[in-house]
């Protein structure tokens, strides 16, 4: 990834930047999943989510519920207005603020969601995750495109609890973060075992857990890099690797052609719902 300097001045707010040519709701569902086993890579993410006393927010309890908090969390973070961000923090922070490791906890480490330091890392794998599906898709990112999509990204962590200050001033600088992070990447049997359910729709109808398991495992450790395909004990190989680069071409190809609107979904109606639900006074989360 080429690194450009960023207007530090502009991050969080480059209002003048379109970010739906670059959302892609194709990507949501054919990288979710990879981009999850990152968030959760680290033990005190991956435990926070596992152990969470919130059991209406559990993939496993709860997976539609679930899946539309993050796709609309999503959606406001990068489509919604500041004052929509605020009031899907409040939201979410309401939830966050129950997830915190006790005494009758089995978890080897502290953790607690409110952390903005574990929130940041859950922010970079966002970002790490769109700007990869694109290029996997498309091709490199224009250097200039490239820095106004990163800027508008530092959303994907001040929607909640991580300041401005925090996000890397420049993809530069993201790349060093990304680096150092990856050294507390450590994915033990509980987590492998809660993540390689979730991947294989353990939480699904019996019909999923067959060719479409399957077919999500493959996509999902071809979006995963090498480090946590390692720590995730994912085999793969350069057959493999063709493959889901034909299948990535194929992708590119139909998205190319899919007017905007189309690009977006789910998040341009999960962001409607979310403003009927302010309307309605129904709870967001």
């Amino acid at each position: 990834m080429t690194a450009e300097t960023v207007d530090t001045a502009r991050i969080g707010t480059p209002d003048d930047f379109d970010i739906r040519p670059y959302l892609s709701g194709l990507g949501g569902n054919f990288g979710g999943m990879a981009n999850i086993i990152m968030q959760l890579s680290w033990p005190g993410v991956g435990y926070g989510v596992m152990e969470s006393r919130v059991e209406s927010g559990s993939a496993l309890k709860h997976p539609v519920k679930r899946a539309r908090t993050t796709y609309t969390y999503i959606a406001v973070a990068l489509l919604g207005t500041e004052e929509e961000r605020k009031l899907y923090r409040r939201a979410v922070t309401g939830q966050h603020a129950q997830v915190f490791n006790d005494a009758d906890s089995k978890s080897p480490v502290a953790y607690k969601a409110m952390d903005p330091r574990l929130q940041l890392w859950v922010a970079a794998c966002l970002y790490y995750g769109t700007v990869d599906y694109l290029e996997k898709l498309h091709g490199p990112l224009d250097p200039a495109v490239a820095d106004a999509l990163y800027a508008h990204a530092a959303r994907f962590g001040t929607t909640l609890q991580v300041r401005d200050t925090m996000w890397p001033p420049n993809r530069e600088a993201f790349a060093d973060y990304w680096r150092e992070s990856l050294r507390e990447v450590s994915i033990d049997d509980t987590i492998r075992d809660y993540l390689t359910g979730l991947m294989r729709y353990s939480n699904g109808p019996s019909w999923m857990r067959g060719r479409a398991a399957e077919f999500n495992t493959f996509v999902t450790t071809g979006f995963l890099p090498p480090e946590f395909r390692e720590q995730m004990h994912l085999d793969w190989d350069d057959e493999r690797q063709a493959r889901f680069d034909r299948l990535m071409r194929r992708l590119g190809a139909i998205e190319r052609r899919l007017p905007t609107v189309v690009l977006n979904f789910p998040f341009n109606v999960l962001l409607w719902d979310m403003r009927r639900r302010v309307r309605k006074s129904i709870p967001l989360v």
